[in-house]
C-alpha cells in the first residue's frame, strides 16, 4: 500500500505529472504466487480482463484471486499520465494513477456482473479521493472497461447501486468509467505483487458499506448476455 505525501487533494494535470520512463524501472515474477498462472501471458483463448481500482490494492487482489472463475491477477496503476512509474513517483500524488487490479477470468466460470459486485461491495464508492484510512488520488474508485459492452454494465451497476445506497442513506458514487485503452495499465513492482499471501495479516485498508448490489433481472437477459469484451492477448 502506498502512502500519499501531502497535497491537495484533486487530480494533477499532465504538466505536473513526472516525466516517467520508455521502459518499466523493474520486472515482475512470472506467475502467480497463489494461482500458480502467469502474470502477463500467455493466456488460453477465451479469457477476458477487467481493471478494477477500488483502493488499496493488496486487499483488493486478495479478494479477486480467492474467487472461481479468476485466472490471475495483477497489481498495478493506471489512469494516470506518467509512464512506467515507480514507487517514489506515485506517494507525489502527481502521476494520477490509481491503484489498480487487473482481473483475467473465465467468463463461463464467472461473469463480468458477478465481479461488478465484488467491486462495489468490497470498498466505499462514495469517498472520493479516499478508503478508510487511506487519503489521496491514488485510492480513487475506477472502472476501466475492456469493451462497450463492460462499459454499459460499469455504468448500469454504477446506477443500480447508487439506488440502493441512497436508500441506504449514502451519498453519491464518485467512481469513474473509463476506457481502458486510453489509459495503460502498468504493473507495480514485485514487492506489491500477491502481497497479502506473503503477509496474510497485512495491512488492508478495504471496508465495503454493507450495502449489496442486486442481481440483473432474470426477465432482461442481462445474466445470460456477453460483456462484449474482447478475449485476453496472449
Amino acid at each position: 500500500m502506498l502512502f500519499a505525501r501531502g497535497r491537495d487533494l484533486r487530480l494533477p494535470t499532465p504538466d505536473e505529472a513526472p516525466p516517467g520512463r520508455p521502459a518499466p524501472a523493474y520486472e515482475i515474477p512470472e506467475r502467480h504466487a497463489v494461482l500458480g498462472t502467469p502474470l502477463q501471458g500467455p493466456r488460453p483463448q477465451g479469457l477476458e480482463v477487467g481493471d478494477f481500482a477500488l483502493g488499496c490494492f493488496w486487499g483488493a487482489e486478495r479478494r479477486f484471486w480467492q474467487t472461481a472463475g479468476v485466472w490471475t491477477t495483477v497489481t498495478g496503476f493506471q489512469g494516470g499520465f506518467t509512464p512506467n512509474p515507480v514507487d517514489d513517483e506515485i506517494r507525489t500524488g502527481l502521476t494520477g494513477h490509481a491503484e489498480t487490479v487487473r482481473v483475467v477470468f473465465d467468463p463461463a466460470k464467472v461473469s463480468y456482473y458477478d465481479l461488478l459486485k465484488l467491486f462495489w461491495e468490497s470498498h466505499d464508492p462514495t469517498q472520493g479521493f479516499r478508503q478508510g484510512n487511506d487519503v489521496g488520488t491514488h485510492v480513487r474508485s475506477v472502472l476501466f472497461t475492456h469493451s462497450p459492452g463492460q462499459a454499459a454494465a460499469a455504468e448500469a451497476s454504477r446506477d443500480t447501486y447508487q439506488k440502493a445506497l441512497s436508500l441506504s442513506g449514502h451519498g453519491r458514487i464518485t467512481t469513474e468509467v473509463l476506457p481502458a485503452d486510453e489509459h495503460p495499465f502498468y504493473p507495480a513492482r514485485a514487492y506489491h505483487q500477491q502481497y497479502l499471501d506473503r503477509n496474510p495479516s497485512g495491512y488492508c485498508g478495504l471496508g465495503g458499506t454493507g450495502v449489496k448490489l442486486s442481481a440483473p433481472s432474470e426477465t432482461n437477459g442481462e445474466r445470460s448476455r456477453p460483456t462484449g469484451n474482447a478475449p485476453a492477448e496472449d
